[in-house]
């Protein structure tokens, strides 16, 4: 090691370092000036799109056979895209929480450093009495390159606090998102009953609509042959055609309705669009022992579950740590501090020291800002409490509506099926005596039409009925345990749903 003594006293001062970091600073700077917006490329899209259809569907088995509607329910909840989304939203927010637990620890930081100039660190001394230059030659105090490190602890007091409540509002957080999801998947069992029951009617009444059609088309035919031919009056013939024109009319767009139905059915259970599926009805309609419960029971039952009301509930204890958070920044900040360093300068005594500190800070215009403070955290949680007071008042008014339509939704199922039977054995008739040549064919179709019209009205009110349902059990949060959807099987989730349903038609409610 060269002793303090022996250091040279001749200063080089090379351009070497200022003319790399000169030219290093020029080519950043290009650089940055030469970026670009870069549009996509067709190539690059169609790549995309084609990994995220095979992601989208990746796992998901075919059907087997005919679904069912727990079937329906169990695939929408386990592999409908927007379901999934739902649950990384909160598998999100739980890491957040996880993330923050690690602010109530104390700051742990390792720190190295490389230090080098291009001459010696010099200093003149003066006498601090005569102020004279002292008579020595200058002194140098430390090496031209030397490295440091330190490894230290410290801990904020207010830190810790404000931290320990932004911990407690995420874990708040974790549960207002597992709130949403349950009313995402209380829309999504809605949508997907409706849609159920729509693909159901099509199933049934597409094959009969084709044959009206044809029947339609055919009666349409032979009555312009009798105009053409004059063997009825004009105005007979023309009334005639306008009426079974009428009747094709209605079966077209009722044809139109019914084709979609299937598409909303596998996009909802994220199936292919172009799969054939068939559909199995259930045999019972839904029941009505839900209606027999008193009307208090369901108004409890949804201050205590419904996902809505529970998240306003959480955004209150949200509010009050934020208050909590608020005050806590008021108070003085008393930090700790813990360290160890090495410097490898050789001028130095003692290269390895140890070194301890406490320190105690207050911002002074907190004392100015602490009024408006305490009213802002005053009136957030006013607030909270206000809408959470307001979600308990909708929600309430939510049950006793929903439970309204549900029942009305029902007496308008048993009317329209009613309907459609009498309607169905009225056609069943016409269409026998018309292959017996004793009725018109005008008569026929327009038997038959009424016939198709009024079965689509009993599924239409069907659907109503079960969406209803659904409609009701959103409002008092009902749903069955199941769990993690990921690990538990399709089978497992079907016989889960169809012991739900069977619970919910017999007036079954969780306590």
């Amino acid at each position: 090691m060269t002793t303090p003594s022996s250091r040279p006293q001749s200063f080089s001062k090379p351009r070497t370092g200022l003319v790399l970091s000169a030219v290093a600073l020029a080519l950043v700077a290009s650089g940055c000036s030469s970026l670009q917006p870069m549009p996509l490329r067709e190539v690059d899209l169609a790549s995309a799109n084609k990994t995220d259809r095979v992601a989208a569907r990746a796992d998901v088995p075919p059907l087997a056979g005919a679904l069912t509607l727990e079937e329906a329910i169990a695939r929408a909840l386990k592999f409908n895209l927007d379901r999934r989304t739902r649950l990384m939203e909160e598998a999100i927010s739980v890491n957040q929480l996880d993330a923050s637990r690690y602010d109530l620890l104390p700051k742990l930081t390792a720190q190295a450093g490389y230090h080098a100039r291009d001459n010696d660190l010099t200093v003149n001394s003066r006498d601090s009495v005569t102020g004279a230059s002292s008579l020595a030659n200058p002194s140098i105090s430390s090496d031209r390159s030397h490295t440091r490190s330190e490894l230290g602890m410290s801990w904020n007091l207010l830190d810790f606090g404000t931290s320990y409540y932004q911990a407690r509002q995420n874990s708040d957080r974790v549960l207002v998102a597992a709130e949403r999801r349950r009313k995402a998947m209380h829309l999504l069992v809605q949508d997907v009953r409706t849609a159920f029951w729509r693909t159901a009617s099509a199933q049934r009444l597409q094959g009969e609509i084709r044959g009206a059609i044809a029947l339609a088309k055919d009666a349409l035919a032979d009555a312009r042959k009798a105009e053409a031919e004059r063997v009825r009056s004009p105005l007979d013939s023309l009334r005639y055609q306008r009426q079974v024109m009428e009747s094709l009319r209605l079966l077209e767009a009722t044809n139109q309705e019914l084709t979609s139905a299937r598409i909303e059915l596998l996009h909802l259970i994220n199936l292919p669009l172009a799969a054939d599926v068939r559909v199995t009805e259930p045999s019972a309609a839904p029941g009505r022992a839900i209606l027999e419960l008193p009307v208090e029971r369901l108004e409890d039952l949804a201050a205590a579950r419904n996902p809505e009301h529970r998240e306003q509930v959480y955004n209150v204890r949200i509010a009050n740590d934020e208050a909590r958070k608020s005050i806590a920044r008021l108070f003085p900040g008393l930090s700790v501090n813990l360290g160890a360093n090495y410097d490898t300068d050789s001028y130095l005594i003692h290269q390895r020291w140890n070194e301890a500190g406490v320190s105690l800070s207050f911002n002074l215009f907190n004392l100015v800002a602490a009024p408006s403070q305490m009213r802002l955290a005053e009136a957030g949680t006013a607030l909270a409490e206000q809408r959470r007071m307001a979600s308990q008042m909708a929600v309430l008014a939510q049950v006793n509506i929903a439970r309204l339509q549900y029942e009305n939704a029902l007496q308008q199922y048993e009317s329209a099926d009613a309907v459609a039977d009498v309607d169905q054995r009225i056609s069943v008739l016409i269409k026998s005596r018309g292959q017996a040549q004793v009725q018109s064919k005008l008569e026929v179709v327009a038997n038959q039409t009424t016939a198709i019209l009024s079965l689509l009205r009993r599924y239409q009110s069907l659907a109503q009925a079960h969406s209803a349902a659904s409609r009701l059990q959103a409002t008092l949060g009902v749903e069955p345990e199941i769990g993690d959807t990921s690990t538990a099987s399709l089978a497992e989730l079907t016989g889960i749903f169809g012991a739900a349903i069977k619970a919910w038609d017999q007036g079954k409610l969780p306590h």
